[in-house]
């Protein structure tokens, strides 16, 4: 967990981020903030499995090619998080191939934007499926191995529209709002098993979820973010590193915020 050191004769205890020997699973990872999640965990020595859609299939191979450059191992996993039985079969699979993960990072979702009056149960149901009721299944697959190791890191990604909501995002604010809660109850429930579960709220971060978005619709977003910019995939990334490490052993069901300061 830390490294000691001496300097002159006085004992410094030093924090580890180093991941060497562990297994992570980042769901959502060809592309955007789960793509930078894999990176950063395999640039600190974890083994990372890529979970993606069918149709990241391709990106998510790339991300692997990236992975494996650093010596790491890496490989693709694509399934539908919205499926349970896909869910159940395809977690199954990763366990077994990589006996094993150590750090899971709830990453994937989508959006279904509009005005909740506009919103139908269709549209509400896919965006809950697969941004919510996938973690309880996914999380299932792997907490309990790793309570039984004695060691494991659970990073739910929610988002800073779980904490403030907004118009036309009934479906994706409860769904994120739902994995904070989720997140402070199983970090209470594993705490004594060695296993932290804690989550990031991103703000507005320059993806692909972004494209399309109006000018003057990103302009009053970027206004409204003290440090006046969008936020950079890499940026989750290092949070999530952070909170996978030994050096976060003391950490758990926290919700750490990174938005540039649009919400404090």
């Amino acid at each position: 967990m830390i490294e000691a050191t001496t300097n002159d004769s006085l004992e410094v205890r030093l924090p580890s981020f180093s991941l060497v020997g562990k297994k992570a699973f980042v769901t959502g990872a060809s592309r955007g903030i789960g793509r930078a999640c894999a990176l950063v965990l395999a640039s600190a020595g974890a083994d990372v499995a890529i979970g993606c859609s069918a149709a990241g299939a391709d990106s998510a191979e790339n991300v692997c090619r990236e992975i494996r450059r650093t010596g790491r191992r890496a490989e693709t996993y694509a399934f539908d998080v919205g499926e349970r039985r896909d869910v159940e079969a395809m977690c199954a699979r990763v366990e077994q191939e990589f006996r094993g993960i150590d750090i899971l990072v709830n990453n994937a979702g989508i959006t279904r934007d509009r005005s909740f009056r506009k919103m139908d149960r269709a549209t509400w149901d896919e965006v809950i499926n697969t941004n919510l009721n996938s973690v309880f299944d996914i999380t299932r697959a792997f907490i309990d191995p790793m309570a039984s190791r004695g060691w494991g890191r659970v990073i739910n990604v929610s988002s800073i529209i779980g904490r403030i909501g907004n118009f036309g995002q009934a479906n994706y604010s409860a769904a994120k709002a739902g994995l904070i809660g989720l997140t402070k109850s199983l970090a209470r429930e594993y705490a004594s098993k060695a296993v932290t579960v804690n989550a990031v709220a991103p703000g507005f971060v320059n993806t692909r979820m972004m494209e399309g978005v109006p000018d003057s619709v990103l302009k009053s977003v970027i206004d409204l973010t003290p440090v006046g910019r969008l936020g950079d995939p890499m940026e989750i990334g290092a949070s999530v590193l952070y909170l996978a490490s030994p050096a976060a052993a003391f950490v758990t069901g926290h919700v750490l915020d990174v938005n540039g300061g649009m919400a404090m």
